[in-house]
């Protein structure tokens, strides 16, 4: 049964509190820095959220934010147009998986990752974005097609798949594209 906008909200916010959604880590993994920024990211600190609208559906275990939806925890960002939770409910709520997708942005102070889509498995602790990816950090940028985040080891790695695919099967045809900035003495 969908519950629309009632007291069982608040079920949800501690559920993706508990879970934490760390997708705007996903930034970090341009650099090594960003590998240990990845690392010492706080997955458990509390999470908020705001939605122009929310159903939760108990039978299937999942929570569905649309409306221009926003995802804070602490200084990372994500925004997309639709949000899918996935959960366990074993007494507690556990978040096993996020997907957003629908113009998905991700900030971390100068830093903004975005893509057609974002999933981020709990379990494997493993966040992908797919679709027309794109980092930035300051000036600099990296194109493809897919951004992959192991948040065990802080390990990233972009290809120009954009998601099951093979390489080439993307507009960018399986390539990986990008401009940095170079020091000025």
């Amino acid at each position: 049964m969908m519950a629309r906008k009632n007291g069982q909200l608040g079920r949800v916010a501690i559920a993706w509190a508990v879970g934490g959604f760390v997708l705007a880590s996903a930034l970090a993994g341009v650099s090594g820095a960003g590998a240990q920024a990845i690392a010492r990211h706080d997955t458990k600190a509390p999470v908020s959220f705001d939605a122009g609208n929310i159903a939760l559906d108990d039978r299937a275990n999942r929570v569905v934010l649309t409306g221009g939806v926003t995802i804070n925890q602490g200084a990372l960002t994500v925004r997309s147009n639709r949000m899918l939770a996935q959960y366990t409910d074993d007494g507690s709520l556990d978040v096993t998986r996020i997907t957003a997708n629908g113009g998905v942005v991700v900030t971390r102070g100068n830093e903004r990752a975005s893509g057609d889509v974002a999933v981020y498995d709990f379990g494997r602790r493993v966040i992908t974005v797919a679709g027309n990816v794109e980092l930035r950090r300051g000036s600099d940028t990296l194109n493809g097609g897919r951004l992959v985040i192991d948040l065990d080891s802080g390990l990233s790695s972009v290809d120009g798949r954009s998601g099951g695919g093979t390489p080439g099967e993307t507009g960018n045809s399986g390539r990986v594209t990008g401009t940095f900035t170079i020091p000025q003495d």
